[in-house]
């Protein structure tokens, strides 16, 4: 317990004033201030007593915080000297006690953020170590700093990124929040997550190109540089005077350096079974719109003054609890839940006038009551249908005749939208001239695929990709060095991107031509 004395300001009574002593202390430390008199930390407080300062500084004495001093310095008489004054200073313990205090509050209030620029920074360190690693012999010093730079900007990005979808979680499971406010953060906080998605998918990429070029020749004499390098600040130890002094704390510290780089691999670049941590954070920030939307429609319909379910049975329980009488309880419980008369037994005219002349009071039970006459075909089937004439037939042939031209027209516009879209030979994208809906609908899901199957390195990728229940159509996507911009014209607008060399098959002709053949 007693390395747990210098937190015990915290559960004593008077904390607050504890933590502004404490705090007047860690402000004196950081100008070069080492000591402080009952008069210099009570300048710092407001309304409060000297008699108080004074009491809580030998509280904070006696819990390890502070270390008091005699003060000799101002004494000018002998009853001065008898009197007891101290100049008080903060302990090691006290100080990491504070320094502990402030990383905690600093946690609990991080907001967080999606760094967008700390990508295009990685990127940047990224290129200029992969420049290093094509040296024969790469500055040590330069190779150093730009791997300590690198991790220290990822450690930024990464714990920004956690911290701020913990506090995104928690203002979409916000619901007591005003509407009209709401409203006006979440179009800027999703024009945010757009916006970071669209550098994590761009700046990602490049990221991930980056890391496999700069492993391709070896990252493994990158971090020896670097570990040799700080295995020359290391204190000298014991040793036999063979072997390199600088050995041990290469041993412990390329370890760490391997592990930092597994790291940030593991961040940008997936594992069979294992995707990427910015894949991850990507498919979380995405779902968090669909989230949002749905608090604002949750609000939408509190303004609107709908009720829960919960909100209803504690106002019916009101009711019941307000009746008069059991006759109205009665009438409240059949209204509410829809209790009343067994409709589906029979009753004819001779058990009515039965009834009538003898009649059976209500809490008679049903075991000495006279017996009922029930329908056969309820005793066997559960319902009971009255004879009569049977339903009319309703035609459905107009409808079915809609539906049979309908997917006609399905059907050709997406044998043109194929036929338009087959190349027959590697094309460019600028030459694929203009499309129509249907036929950008399909020509968007086969690039979507064939960017999918990519891999970081890979210039050409392949794939089949099924376009609707009937057949399938294969495409094969070739990027082109100092690509410049295509341009895809539609209806709708024009469709921008790199230029690339596109060869789509129609995977149905083939089959067709082999059945008739």
């Amino acid at each position: 317990m007693q390395d747990f004395q210098p937190f015990a300001h915290l559960t004593a009574p008077n904390t607050a004033l504890y933590r502004s002593v404490m705090g007047a202390f860690v402000q004196a430390k950081r100008r070069f201030t080492v000591h402080l008199r009952p008069e210099d930390v009570r300048e710092t407080l407001d309304d409060v007593e000297l008699t108080s300062v004074a009491d809580a500084l030998a509280k904070l004495v006696s819990w390890g915080n502070l270390r008091a001093d005699p003060d000799t310095s101002r004494v000018t008489t002998v009853e001065d000297f008898h009197r007891a004054r101290f100049l008080y200073q903060l302990t090691e313990r006290g100080e990491a006690a504070e320094q502990a205090l402030t990383a905690y509050d600093e946690a609990l209030g991080r907001r967080g953020a999606l760094q967008a620029v700390a990508l295009s920074d990685i990127a940047t360190q990224l290129q200029a170590l992969l420049e290093l690693s094509r040296q024969a012999a790469p500055d040590p010093a330069k190779v150093h700093l730009l791997l300590r730079g690198l991790v220290d900007r990822f450690t930024d990005l990464a714990g920004n990124a956690q911290a701020f979808m913990g506090s995104l979680q928690r203002t979409i499971d916000l619901h007591d929040a005003d509407i009209d406010a709401f409203r006006a953060y979440k179009d800027r906080l999703i024009d945010y997550l757009e916006r970071f998605i669209r550098d994590l998918v761009g700046t990602g990429g490049k990221i991930a190109s980056l890391i496999e070029e700069i492993e391709g020749p070896g990252v493994g004499a990158l971090l020896d540089i670097a570990a040799w390098r700080e295995a020359e600040d290391a204190a000298p130890g014991h040793s036999d005077g063979t072997d390199d002094p600088r050995r041990p704390e290469f041993e412990r510290v390329r370890p760490l350096w391997q592990e930092r780089w597994h790291g940030v691999r593991a961040w940008f670049v997936s594992a069979p079974q294992h995707p990427s941590q910015a894949k991850l954070l990507r498919s979380q920030a995405r779902a968090a719109i669909p989230q949002l939307l749905q608090v604002v429609a949750a609000l939408n319909e509190r303004r609107s003054g709908r009720s829960d379910r919960s909100a209803d049975f504690r106002s019916l329980a009101k009711w019941f609890a307000e009746a008069p009488d059991d006759a109205a309880l009665h009438r409240l419980w059949r209204s509410a839940f829809g209790l009343s008369a067994s409709r589906h037994l029979t009753i004819d005219s001779d058990t009515l006038q039965a009834r009538d002349e003898n009649p059976v009071p209500a809490g008679t039970p049903w075991a000495q009551a006279p017996s009922l006459e029930i329908s056969p075909r309820l005793r066997k089937t559960g319902s009971y249908e009255r004879r009569g004439k049977p339903n009319r037939v309703v035609d459905r042939s107009e409808q079915r005749r809609y539906l049979a031209e309908l997917a006609a027209r399905e059907a050709a516009e997406t044998a043109a939208a194929r036929a338009a879209l087959v190349t027959g030979r590697p094309t460019r994208l600028t030459d694929l001239g203009e499309l129509d809906p249907a036929a950008f609908r399909l020509f968007l899901a086969l690039l979507g695929d064939a960017l999918a199957a990519r891999t970081p390195g890979k210039r050409a990728v392949g794939t089949t990709t099924v376009s609707n229940s009937d057949g399938s159509m294969a495409i094969r996507l070739t990027a082109l060095e100092n690509a410049e911009l295509a341009e895809i014209k539609t209806p709708h607008g024009i469709f921008r991107g790199p230029d690339h060399l596109v060869d789509i098959v129609d995977l149905t002709a083939d089959d067709v031509e082999e059945a008739s053949a």
